[in-house]
């Protein structure tokens, strides 16, 4: 099974697939456009799915870039290995 950062990285390319990857980890709500709302619940979901975890309501607000995703799932998921 893929890393948790390779695992993320396609989670964010398949719910922004015009994103270039080499922008992925640099990706934040500011930084793409498509990132609204609705985008930002879908990327909720597919993380969800692909960790087989839920974040609480709390969690979700502060989970808005691919660092503060990565740096979650690394203290969340044991199978975690690092770059």
């Amino acid at each position: 099974m893929a890393d948790v950062p390779t695992r993320l990285r396609q989670c964010f390319a398949s719910v922004f697939p015009d994103l270039p990857t080499d922008e992925i980890e640099d990706a934040t709500p500011e930084s793409v456009e498509a990132w609204d709302s609705l985008a930002n619940a879908t990327l909720v979901t597919v993380i969800e799915e692909e960790f087989e975890l839920e974040f609480s309501p709390d969690e979700v607000g502060d989970l808005t870039s691919f660092d503060a995703l990565a740096g979650y799932l690394e203290r969340h998921v044991e199978s975690y290995v690092g770059e």
